[in-house]
């Protein structure tokens, strides 16, 4: 088996069988990890995903839109017409490739390194769409930090602030900065997790995080209804990402996504369209839901 190219073919149709399952190689990286040491390279829709004018003229800003689920949102926005502010924290090679796929859908990438707890950055990300395009019609709340621990004694309480800065402060922040400049119409979608439902006890200040990500969700939805502005979440399984490697042992990221119900990990190409469902006015009347994209594993 090439383990290199996980791309889909054209003829594969059972999603069991469609991408490769594990056991992967084993693997590990320093975190924030990186797209291009992964093996396997993760699917992002590359050579697939086909757009058909849903986000024309829109401009849309994405948090770790340099590599995994990001980058899939990233490439897809951009064949469906949206130009593309890609935050990041420092991974510049995989921000460049990211910007390079939207660039080629004719499409304008703007990239934005810098770390998202950091309030007066995720202020400066808005400042910069405001700038640029005029406008902020999509923002897709996607970065997150994890850190896979056996006990609960293991995890400084400086580790638990830098989770919950990551996951759910910046969110926070950029809703804030955003919101005057949110027309109706607009889209907030935020990546949550299955385990905001049934949380694994080793990812005890990500899962907290995501639950509480579940919660704002609802929250915003309500709170910005009247306006006119959808703001949704996504819940993902075990994806292939560079937060894999980065946060688990070899042994444990060489068995990844073998306990769901389809036996292997999903790819970041898998949640892409997802994400324009719920930017695009096809979702007109979608908002405070969770879409959830788990290969089977229950949210409930």
């Amino acid at each position: 088996m090439d383990t290199q190219n996980l791309g889909a073919t054209t003829t594969a149709e059972n999603p069991v069988t469609q991408y490769p399952q594990p056991p992967y190689p084993e693997q590990s990286q320093e975190m924030p990890g990186t797209e291009q040491a992964m093996n396997p390279k993760p699917d992002h829709g590359e050579t697939t995903y086909k757009g058909t004018g849903k986000l024309e003229g829109c401009t849309a800003i994405i948090t770790g839109g340099d590599s995994g689920i990001g980058k899939a949102v990233a490439i897809a926005f951009a064949r469906e017409g949206a130009n593309v502010i890609i935050s990041y924290l420092n991974e510049h090679e995989d921000a460049k490739e990211a910007a390079k796929y939207v660039e080629e859908a004719g499409r304008k990438a703007i990239l934005l390194p810098g770390d998202i707890c950091d309030e007066k950055h995720c202020q400066q990300i808005i400042e910069k769409a405001v700038q640029e395009f005029g406008r902020i019609d999509i923002l897709v709340n996607n970065a997150a930090y994890q850190m896979d621990h056996s006990s609960l004694q293991e995890v400084t309480s400086e580790e638990w602030d830098y989770t919950f800065k990551t996951n759910i402060y910046a969110m926070f922040y950029l809703c804030k900065a955003a919101e005057p400049h949110l027309k109706p119409g607009s889209s907030v979608i935020n990546t949550t997790s299955v385990n905001a439902y049934t949380p694994k006890p080793t990812l005890a200040p990500y899962t907290a995080t995501k639950a509480a990500i579940q919660n704002f969700t609802s929250t915003l939805a309500q709170l910005w209804g009247e306006k006119g502005i959808r703001v949704n979440c996504v819940a993902p399984g075990p994806i292939w990402t560079p937060l894999i490697p980065g946060s688990f042992t070899p042994d444990k990221t060489a068995e990844f996504g073998s306990q769901t119900p389809m036996k292997r990990a999903g790819q970041p190409a898998e949640l892409a369209p997802i994400y324009v469902l719920l930017a695009s006015k096809e979702s007109s009347y979608m908002s405070g839901a969770t879409v959830a994209v788990t290969g089977g594993m229950p949210t409930i």
